[in-house]
């Protein structure tokens, strides 16, 4: 019995700092975006930086919904994390159709709102 309340222990822990790197990776992402964006701005090679640093944010989104979902199988805790993970996958497909469409006074807004959401994310882990 008290194998089983370790190893059921173990694997929380496990699921949760998988889940915690995962929303860190996201924010970081997200902040480079916003680095990338500048340089978009500046430099002849910030349109590449920006467009592949997207699709790294949206693999990072994706990430997160996989490590909620890990961590709540795992554990069997709460599924909230889930909710909050797929929220944010919306929200980062949201920002890319608008980036693709070029319309900044959304998506820069968005961005800032993802960056914040994503860090009081990892402030809560």
């Amino acid at each position: 019995m008290a194998s089983e309340t370790t190893a059921t222990a173990n694997a929380q822990r496990g699921g949760t700092s998988f889940l915690r790197i995962a929303i860190a990776v996201q924010t970081l992402t997200i902040f480079l975006q916003a680095v990338s964006a500048g340089l978009l701005m500046t430099s002849s090679y910030g349109e590449t930086l920006h467009d592949v640093g997207a699709r790294v944010m949206y693999g990072a989104s994706m990430l997160y919904v996989l490590a909620a979902v890990l961590a709540w199988k795992r554990g069997g805790g709460s599924p909230r994390p889930i909710w909050h993970a797929s929220g944010f996958l919306v929200l980062a497909s949201v920002q890319v159709v608008v980036g693709i469409a070029h319309v900044p006074s959304v998506h820069l807004p968005l961005g800032v709102l993802m960056f914040g959401l994503s860090v009081l994310a990892l402030a809560r882990r």
